[in-house]
């Protein structure tokens, strides 16, 4: 289990309770997905252990490892792609949104602050976010583009027997942690693919009892004695 609390940021708004934040350590730790609990600027709290499994591959980076800041790691780090399929579009670009909407509501947070500057001095980034990002959204619509819960991503399972799979986000704000803009983010994996059934066979009709030359159904007519 990782656990940070607020990233590199100093946190000078009071945490949960301690006790609780531990035993939710515990649950976040019994759920087989990777899943991770972010605060409002995607700095990382708790992550479970098949969160840290999931991007062992990955190189180190200065300020983009993903249990740090899972924003910086999709838009910053050149090795996410191992991980994130089709890392610009279903990636980078929804990360893109979530980030132009929260600097939005909360612009003097320091972290956000940083991840803004970063944006502007990558010419391909910063292209992104003000002429392909207006565009994305008005082709997805801005729920959509905000909101990342129910949405369908693309990861990469070298070690599986399909390489890409695809998962959907479920996100939600334990009722503990809403004053505090904390959000967990877990990826289901679907389960292995159904076998399909196999139709019975239909049951051989029982063999008559008569000689051949009589169907199941048709009886000879009865002799009458003399």
């Amino acid at each position: 289990m990782t656990a940070r609390a607020g990233g590199r940021r100093p946190r000078p708004r009071p945490g949960p309770d301690e006790a609780y934040l531990r035993d939710y350590a515990v649950l976040l730790e019994g759920v087989p997905f990777p899943s991770v609990l972010l605060d409002r600027a995607w700095d990382v709290v708790l992550a479970n252990t098949a969160f840290t499994e999931l991007f062992r591959s990955v190189g180190p980076h200065p300020t983009a490892m993903p249990g740090d800041n899972f924003l910086r790691f999709v838009l910053f780090h050149p090795d996410a792609g191992q991980v994130l399929a089709d890392r610009e579009v279903r990636w980078c670009l929804p990360a893109l949104a979530r980030f132009a909407h929260l600097a939005e509501r909360y612009g003097d947070d320091p972290v956000l602050q940083a991840v803004r500057r970063e944006i502007a001095e990558d010419p391909l980034m910063e292209a992104a976010y003000r002429q392909g990002l207006p565009h994305w959204v008005r082709t997805v619509g801005e729920r959509v583009a905000r909101e990342h819960d129910g949405s369908v991503r693309q990861l990469v399972r070298p070690d599986a027997e399909r390489p890409v799979r695809e998962c959907r986000l479920v996100v939600e704000t334990p009722s503990a942690f809403a004053e505090l803009g904390y959000e967990r983010m877990t990826m289901v994996l679907p389960g292995p693919d159904p076998v399909p059934e196999v139709p019975e066979a239909p049951a051989a009709p029982e063999r008559s009892p008569r000689g051949r030359g009589h169907l199941s159904l048709v009886h000879s007519a009865p002799r009458h004695e003399h």
